[in-house]
Parts: C-alpha cells; structure tokens; sequence
C-alpha cells in the first residue's frame, strides 16, 4: 500500500513538472507571438551585429595565419604566435618521426575547419630552449596554449585510441578538451567511427603543465 502511494505521489510531481514546462513554453511562445515590428527589427540588428563580429574577428584571424597550418623557425616565432593568438595548437615534431608526419596530416585539416585557432609546427630539434623548457621528451607532442599559458599537452598517441589509425574527429575532440578550439560534441565521450561523441564516456586528466613536468613513455622519443 506505501509503494503504491509512494508512486502516485511520483506521479503527481511528474504531472506538475510537465504542467509548469507546458505553461513555460505557452509563455514563451506568446511572447514571441507578441513581439511589435519594433521588437523583431531589435532582434534582426542585434544578429546582424553579432554576424558582422564574427566575419571581422575571422578577417583577423585569417590575417594572423589562421586557416593554414604554418611552420615557426626558432623560439622568438612560437612565443609571438603565442602573444598574437588566443588559441594555439604548436606541433612539436621531428621529420624522420613517421608519426610526426600523421599528426600533420589531422591537423591540415583541423587547421582549415578552426579558423579560430592558430595551428603550426616546429622542429624540436632547431628549438632546444623552448622544449627544454616545456619538458618535451616524447614526440609528436602537441603544445596547447590559451592566452599565452600552456594548458594541456597531448603526447604520442596514448590519448588518441593508442593507434596510428586514430581519425580527425578524434584529434579534434582531445584538442577540444583542453577549451583551445570551438566544439560542440561532448567532451566525456569520444567520437566513433560514426561521428561525434557517440564513444563511450571516458575521464582523460588534464596533461602536466610546465611546472609539473612530463613522464612519457611513448616509442618516438626525441633523445633517440
């Protein structure tokens, strides 16, 4: 007799959560109903003022060598795009790493797709400060950098399925994760063959920054 009580009870509270959701949405739906000329053209320039921001900020960041992924010769490159940009994706590599050659291959792609976002590459190897002082003992790793401080790293391939055939929506999500580009998947589960965050729901921790140093166990390793 208490389970049954029990469930009317959950089923009145279900009856008055639907009753106030329907009484919101014939409130909203009124007001939009409502809404003068006055109103409407409002709304219409607000959205063509936020249109027109947007086609500017990309102007800029097309000029800034967003939209291709770019190659930095020395130090002084990677701590001005670092000081131009927002968002940076630099790509730590070497050329006779075969997996420093997929890396470039997603992130071509990504490159074109996250205007947003300045994608670019430097050989490790002509930048011995720099990945000393980033602790870049593994390669490919890739450096993610937001308003100038270094937020996450994704080193090898461990975080990318542990394959060589990991595909560009999988790229893009673990870069998404650390908030350097624009995505509107789901951050807890990765993209599967099928597309967007239909994957199981995983928990990757945030990499080491700078000041925490790297363990890497990766098989390319640039003190080979």
């Amino acid at each position: 007799m208490a389970g049954m009580n029990s469930n009317a009870v959950v089923e009145q509270q279900l009856i008055a959560a639907t009753q106030i959701i329907e009484k919101q949405l014939d409130a909203e739906i009124e007001r939009l109903d409502n809404l003068d000329s006055e109103d409407l053209d409002a709304i219409r320039r607000e959205r063509i003022a936020a249109m027109k921001k947007r086609q500017q900020k990309k102007q800029e960041w097309i000029a800034n060598g967003h939209g291709d992924y770019g190659e930095l010769y020395d130090e002084k490159d990677f701590f001005e795009a670092t000081k131009k940009s927002e968002n940076v994706v630099c790509h730590f590599y070497r050329d006779q790493f075969d997996r420093c050659k997929i890396v470039d291959k997603h992130l071509k792609i990504l490159a074109k797709t996250h205007v947003e976002t300045k994608f670019c590459k430097i050989n490790a190897e002509k930048a011995p400060f720099l990945t000393e002082r980033l602790k870049i003992r593994v390669l490919p790793t890739l450096c993610l950098v937001k308003n100038g401080k270094t937020k996450d790293y994704i080193v090898g391939f461990t975080d990318l399925g542990n394959t060589d055939d990991f595909t560009t929506d999988m790229m893009e999500w673990r870069i998404a994760r650390a908030d350097v580009i624009e995505y509107n998947g789901d951050l807890l589960c990765p993209p599967t063959s099928g597309g967007r965050g239909g994957g199981q729901r995983m928990d990757i921790q945030h990499k080491r920054t700078i000041r925490d140093g790297m363990k890497r166990n990766d098989s390319d390793s640039d003190s080979d």
